[in-house]
């Protein structure tokens, strides 16, 4: 008598997880979408009222599902600070870490100087700021942020070091980032500063005399 075949053991796919994914999927964007109203808020006149509500209720979500996805009002700054960073940080470090030589990386620093923030991003570090000084979470991971756009600098000037004995990167780079948040003060008051030139003056001048 022929033996029973036996039971196939390949396993089969639960539909369920296609579920989950859609679920994940949709709160992905639920998360996305108070991070922008998040940013609305502290970017704009409400930034004094900024609050979870005030956050789910511009996003259109209740308040209750904003907690699901943030714990309190600093959770929701901290993925802000995290949000804005491609579009402050991220490109400085692609212009400074691509290849070239020291002359070709400055100029694509100083390119990118030039470009300026847009007057949104400019509020929405002005909002930060303040919310930095009263809320120690939000102060440490703004320092974090600031101390890798820092960075960029001081990996700046390391290409001139390797390529020149002698020279010290680390205060020529603190150097220009000083001088750049500085101007950056200055140009929210003085919109006719030309600086390209400050930028270029400053990056190759210390470099000559490094």
């Amino acid at each position: 008598m022929a033996a029973p075949p036996k039971e196939s053991r390949t396993p089969v796919s639960v539909p369920a997880r296609a579920g989950r994914t859609r679920v994940s999927a949709k709160g992905e964007q639920t998360r996305a979408r108070l991070i922008a109203a998040a940013r609305t808020l502290l970017g704009g006149e409400m930034s004094a009222r900024f609050t979870t509500r005030n956050v789910a209720a511009l996003c259109g979500v209740s308040h209750g599902m904003c907690h699901y996805h943030f714990a309190d009002r600093t959770d929701l700054i901290l993925a802000v600070i995290d949000d804005i960073r491609p579009e402050w940080i991220s490109p400085m470090e692609e212009a400074v870490d691509a290849p070239g030589t020291f002359a070709e990386r400055a100029e694509r620093v100083v390119l990118m100087l030039t470009r300026g923030e847009s007057p949104d991003l400019s509020h929405l570090h002005s909002a930060l700021h303040w919310h930095a000084l009263n809320d120690e979470r939000v102060r440490e991971s703004l320092e974090a942020e600031y101390r890798r756009w820092r960075a960029c600098f001081g990996r700046l000037f390391q290409v001139l070091a390797d390529e020149r004995d002698g020279v010290d990167p680390r205060p020529l780079g603190e150097a220009v980032a000083a001088a750049v948040d500085g101007l950056a003060a200055i140009q929210s008051l003085d919109a006719e500063v030309d600086a390209e030139s400050v930028f270029r003056t400053l990056i190759f001048t210390l470099a000559a005399g490094a």
